[in-house]
């Protein structure tokens, strides 16, 4: 078996450099969509890994800072799951949702051939830098995964086989990557086993940790399994709503974490309360589909308090849920962090929709004004006129049409929280010196005069345009400029982004929560490789479209479920990209050819056979 294995990878690889579409079936469809991943990421099967060094130690003691929940509460998982590998050339790994190793436990003789591919802390693992590799597919791929040999994109990484399975938390936010790696030779069918096991012991102790006050539902089909690495676990809200689970509910349950909320949890303690006057045994638990589930039912110590370690422990922030795997959003995220909620305004460039309100709103949801409000204001879409009074508010009677109890104003309205002023570019030049006066004084004067009220906020804008140049035209004050700028950051435009498939499938699952969709190879090729001037606003619109088309038995969306314009759009992208589709292939595969020969001083036969296609094969692409 394993030799038609490598038979037929051997055989994709051929088609592979020899720019030819791969036949259905060749290899496995997980597989067939990672090497087009890396192919489209602009990797060659015979070159080495993109050279990308490992994050320096003060880099990487900030990482495991920031994931140090994660990393807590692995360990001792980690060290369990190496004393069932260990001696056996094996290493355990541990990485984050962007496919960084944090920590690794591996064998002695193992480690510096481990290091030598670069499977060491700091180093990344997604796939657009690794090629295929189980933690990095994983991450694309949303779901457990073993990688063994030349299944591996780089062939430099085919002296390993690897298995991983990712980590999410309890409100189904993929956290990082558990994997077992070791050499080809020392593949074992049960270590999926091991890894699935011991991605679910460390998601409950994540759950159990951050809600061991909480009210809990444990659940299994079994009463003996209550207690067990395989229960299900839900977190009740106060009012009886399911807040939080483990995987192994929802699976229990045929549930998705959004429709958790709106399943019957409440009415069922309710009816359970009427039945029995306590709640210390087990209890059934009846399904639509007519299995039933044993249920343990965890009531909070209101008695017992948190300790100081347990009251520090860092949950994920509306921040850490912007952090899908991109570098430079992730540089983002951690230079927003340092100042949210403090006197130090911050200004957001980007094109229009790369998501400069969503970046605004997770910066006051993950500070210290969290608790206040967050007034958002449009500076390009007021009518100049109301401006003024929007921002500024006005006393009765102050103009015609005006309120007779007056306007107090969005300024004030923001006191205690975040104002976001969106396009501030926009703003008119009349209004630019009172925002400048309102700032530096921290006091608002309504229009038709009144008492100054104080107000304390935070402050950030965002904008589109070119402020530095608007100032040289007159057209933006140079004073209010670098009164607004304490900390400039640069919301990066879709097509830089290097987490396209992460964010698409977290809109899939946003739009279409009960059924898992897929989205065929050639369109998904095609979606990856346009350049969406409307950025993540545009990608959000066709993924809604989409689902929206969808029939209510498909789950596959296809060219037919796009709307007429951008099915044009993608068409006419595809015919003027010269690395769209299989040219993309035919791009790799002369580098591929081009290094080859270089490698082999010109001698076509050596090359043929390093690349693996015939000589002929060769020549006709020479001459090509």
């Amino acid at each position: 078996m394993f030799l038609e294995l490598e038979a037929s990878l051997h055989t994709a690889r051929q088609y592979l450099l020899s720019d030819q579409a791969l036949p259905q079936g060749l290899i496995n469809d997980r597989l067939a969509r990672s090497w087009l991943r890396c192919a489209k990421a602009g990797l060659s099967p015979i070159r080495t890994a993109k050279d990308l060094p490992a994050l320096p130690s003060n880099q990487l003691k900030q990482r495991l800072e920031e994931h140090q929940e994660l990393v807590s509460h692995a360990q001792p998982v980690m060290e369990h799951l190496f004393s069932q590998v260990k001696h056996s050339n094996s290493m355990v790994v541990l990485a984050d949702h962007s496919g960084t190793l944090l920590h690794v436990l591996g064998d002695g003789d193992f480690l510096p051939k481990a290091e030598q591919v670069a499977l060491a802390p700091g180093a990344s693992w997604q796939e657009n830098h690794r090629g295929t590799n189980a933690i990095g597919t994983a991450l694309a791929e949303y779901s457990p995964i073993s990688i063994r040999g030349a299944e591996h994109f780089l062939e430099q990484n085919s002296i390993l086989t690897c298995t991983a399975a990712p980590l999410y938390d309890p409100q189904g936010q993929i956290l990082g990557v558990i994997d077992i790696s070791s050499e080809v030779q020392r593949y074992h069918p049960h270590t999926g086993g091991l890894v699935k096991t011991a991605a679910q012991m460390i998601e409950n102790k994540l759950l159990l940790s951050r809600y061991q006050h909480a009210m809990r539902l444990h659940l299994h089909a079994h009463p003996k399994g209550i207690g067990t690495v395989s229960e299900g676990i839900i977190v009740l809200s106060e009012q009886g709503i399911g807040h939080a689970a483990n995987r192994a509910a929802l699976e229990m349950l045929q549930l998705s974490y959004i429709e958790l909320s709106q399943f019957p949890l409440r009415q069922w303690l309710e009816q359970q309360l009427s039945q029995h006057r306590h709640l210390h045994h087990l209890l059934p638990m009846s399904l639509m589909n007519g299995k039933t589930l044993y249920v343990q039912v965890v009531l909070p110590n209101k008695h017992t308090h948190a300790t100081q370690d347990q009251k520090t422990v860092h949950v994920q922030d509306a921040l850490s849920r912007l952090d899908t795997g991109d570098e430079a959003i992730h540089k983002l995220v951690h230079k927003a962090r340092k100042v949210a909620g403090t006197a130090i305004p911050i200004l957001l460039h980007g094109e229009s929709g790369v998501g400069k309100e969503w970046f605004a709103k997770a910066i006051h949801d993950s500070g210290q004004r969290k608790e206040g409000p967050f007034v958002a204001i449009n500076c390009a879409a007021l009518p100049e006129q109301l401006i003024e009074s929007e921002l500024f508010g006005y006393t009765a009677g102050a103009f015609t049409g005006a309120r007779r109890e007056g306007y107090r104003g969005r300024i004030v309205e923001a006191d205690g929280g975040t104002l976001f002023l969106d396009e501030i570019g926009d703003m008119p030049l009349s209004l630019q010196s009172r925002l400048l006066r309102v700032l530096q004084e921290r006091e608002v004067t309504p229009l038709g005069g009144g008492k100054a009220v104080k107000v304390d906020f935070s402050l950030i804008c965002a904008t589109h345009r070119d402020l530095p140049q608007d100032i040289a035209h007159n057209r933006f004050r140079a004073d209010l400029y670098y009164r607004l700028n304490g900390m400039a950051l640069v919301v990066p435009a879709l097509r830089e982004r290097s987490d396209f498939l992460i964010l698409l499938r977290m809109m899939l699952q946003q739009h279409s929560p009960e059924k898992f969709c897929t989205i065929a190879p050639s369109l998904q090729h095609a979606l990856q490789n346009y350049s969406w001037p409307g950025n993540l606003r545009q990608l959000n619109n066709v993924v809604l479209t989409a689902v929206t088309l969808l029939e209510e038995n498909e789950n596959l969306i296809d060219w037919h479920h796009l709307s007429d314009d951008m099915l044009s759009a993608l068409t006419i992208s595809n015919q003027s990209n010269p690395k769209s589709n299989t040219t993309t292939l035919n791009h790799l595969s002369q580098q591929a050819i081009e290094q080859a020969l270089s490698a082999c001083g010109g001698n076509v036969s050596q090359a043929a056979r390093q690349l693996g296609i015939s000589r002929n094969t060769l020549y006709r692409r020479l001459k090509s």
